[in-house]
């Protein structure tokens, strides 16, 4: 990117907290008989550095994250019984990355760019829950596709517990990973970690 050595970045749970500015989740269905239409919205802004291993060509490289997705889809329920639901879904995700490097030091001197992207990706896969008691159940998705990504993918499972008709609280994992290259931007990135939120149904 802007002509810069490619910088590779790997962070733990624990660090992203440290480094995380702000992010943001959230997700909406509807549904009428078999038929479904959902989405899902995703922001995360990251700020991190680090010193270069050698320090030859820079000393320290700082890098900000921004990305921003949405997702639109559609889905069919193919097997339902009183336990348990599975749907199938398509849909589409708008992605916008934004990425910020500054090198510093060693032969390279000061340096900062900014450059950025938007493209959208066709996914497909199945979603589903299933009830373990009349208060517990398991639910998750999966979801592959490309476009203007050479690949783009997602997986969640949870389990969540049903205070009420209307309220349900839901912990689980979820792992993200797209791989987008164009025109001297690279987005190659998988972020993935627990989540924890609540469900309303109206």
């Amino acid at each position: 990117m802007f002509g810069l050595p490619t910088v590779d970045i790997s962070q733990d749970f624990g660090d992203i907290l440290k480094d995380l500015d702000f992010a943001f989740m959230a997700a909406g269905e509807a549904r009428y008989d078999r038929f479904s239409i959902f989405t899902d919205v995703i922001y995360a802004r990251i700020t991190t550095d680090a010193a270069t291993p050698r320090g030859v060509i820079a000393d320290e490289v700082d890098v900000k994250s921004v990305t921003f997705s949405s997702l639109l889809g559609v889905g069919y329920t193919v097997y339902e019984d009183p336990k348990a639901r599975l749907d199938v879904i398509a849909g589409a995700r708008y992605w916008h990355a934004e990425t910020t490097i500054g090198l510093s030091g060693g032969l390279i001197g000061n340096v900062s760019r900014t450059d950025s992207a938007n493209w959208v990706d066709g996914v497909a896969g199945v979603k589903g829950n299933y009830s373990l008691t009349d208060k517990v159940y398991l639910t998750g998705w999966g979801m592959i596709g490309a476009g203007g990504a050479d690949l783009d993918w997602d997986v969640l499972a949870g389990v969540g517990y049903q205070f009420n008709d209307t309220i349900s609280a839901v912990a689980g994992y979820r792992a993200l990973g797209v791989d987008y290259s164009n025109d001297g931007f690279t987005y190659d990135v998988i972020e993935h970690g627990p989540i924890f939120g609540a469900v309303i149904r109206f």
